[in-house]
């Protein structure tokens, strides 16, 4: 006969940053049982050890939203971590570049953003660009001086080290199915056993709205998985490039476009594109789930979505199959970029990440975080039984991870105020 299922204050489903995180938070405010369950044998194996390592400034997103307050917090914070445990990262600036006079109403978009959420945003012209980054063709540019650049998989792992000293467990290589609420606890199930518990944070970025799903918990959105595949730039242009060279983004779509980093490690790195992933980890074309798949292409939402963005769509999918198409988007910003000078990161890891992506019925995006409770804030109060869904976590979730836990955990415990703004 198995014996009684383990019990624990809280359990956290999911072991990126955003979860680790969460358990940071929840061991600052005193909770002394805490459990995190990750289905991979290794922490931080999707979003967060696949992405491009920037430390966001908060410069691009809607005053008043989760991802403005939190990112600009998280930027400063992120860095400060690294020092205090002697992690890689470098605040090396961000210039965002107009290619041409079209994007300038876009670039001073950005400029009002940027100031109304307090992050520091300098103009400038042509030449001003020229003097931040000499080998960037741009009209006009933004420099960005709190930018920065570190490794989300080293910091994901040094939060790990620090919570298993502090007491919590870790469970790696154990997948969780639902998380039930019932009258006096939560049923975590998993398929090496049940956890019991008072609440439950679900942080399973692409399998989030699955779990919700397979609750009882109507998450009212979809998870759609976008691949984006990143090259290595090599050679004088990549020595030409001195940090982060950022274009304008397109307000339409979500992601920030094609650009070049420079990494910690001195490497330089574009991309990436943004093309449909054909299952929830589908890091290359040769990987199809087709149940996933088809979940996806037959969801009103996204129909929706491709219904408006299809033109968009194609060209994503060109500079993923086409080395020179991707070239020639490099070469907006780095003129004289060829497809010679793409070549496969050397790490497996680096070569494409797979973004969560939550799309609303109406096939709108969901352009904010996204956090969702089972069960009323009274009852979180209360310390009656609720189960948080993080139901959107994309970028700059990395950044902001560090106050995004102590934003779930202030709704846990009924005390959080949400000023998010619709989107």
């Amino acid at each position: 006969m198995p014996g009684p299922s383990p019990r624990h204050d809280v359990v956290v489903v999911g072991g990126g940053i955003v979860g680790l995180a969460v358990v940071t938070a929840l061991l600052d405010a005193g909770h002394t049982s805490v459990a995190l369950v990750e289905r991979e044998s290794s922490l931080a194996a999707h979003q967060t050890g696949r992405n491009s390592n920037v430390i966001h400034s908060g410069l691009y997103y809607a005053p008043g939203s989760l991802k403005a307050r939190l990112a600009v917090t998280g930027c400063a914070e992120t860095k400060a971590f690294c020092a205090e445990q002697g992690l890689p990262y470098a605040e090396c600036g961000k210039v965002v570049v107009a290619t041409d006079d079209s994007e300038r109403g876009r670039m001073a978009e950005l400029v009002r953003r940027g100031r109304a959420n307090g992050v520091e945003v300098h103009e400038l012209d042509a030449a001003g660009v020229r003097d931040r980054e000499p080998a960037v063709s741009a009209v006009a540019g933004l420099w960005v001086p709190s930018t920065g650049i570190c490794d989300y998989e080293a910091i994901t792992r040094r939060l790990a080290e620090l919570a298993v000293a502090r007491g919590a467990t870790l469970h790696t290589g154990r997948a969780v199915r639902s998380a039930v609420r019932r009258r006096r606890d939560v049923v975590v199930h998993t398929d090496a056993g049940d956890l019991l518990a008072g609440q439950v944070v679900v942080c399973a970025g692409l399998r989030s709205d699955e779990i919700a799903r397979a609750s009882g918990f109507d998450p009212g959105v979809r998870t759609v998985p976008f691949r984006g595949e990143y090259s290595d730039l090599r050679g004088p242009k990549a020595d030409a490039v001195r940090g982060l060279v950022y274009p304008v983004p397109d307000p339409a779509f979500p992601f920030l476009g094609v650009h070049a980093t420079r990494g910690v490690d001195g490497s330089v790195h574009v991309g990436p594109n943004a093309v449909l992933a054909l299952a929830r980890e589908g890091y290359d074309w040769r990987t199809l789930r087709a149940r996933e798949l088809a979940g996806t292409l037959t969801d009103p939402g996204f129909l929706s979505l491709a219904a408006r963005q299809w033109r968009y769509g194609l060209g994503e999918m060109h500079r993923s199959v086409s080395k020179a198409a991707m070239a020639r988007a490099v070469s907006k910003m780095l003129p004289g970029t060829t497809a010679a000078d793409l070549h496969p990161p050397h790490d497996v890891m680096r070569r494409a990440g797979v973004r969560a992506q939550a799309v609303r019925p109406d096939g709108s995006l969901v352009d904010d975080f996204l956090f969702v409770q089972d069960g009323s804030t009274a009852a979180a109060a209360a310390d009656e039984p609720t189960v948080l869904h993080v139901l959107n976590a994309p970028s700059p979730a990395a950044t902001a991870a560090l106050p995004i836990g102590r934003e779930i955990v202030a709704r846990l415990e009924g005390k959080a105020v949400d000023t998010a703004v619709a989107s």
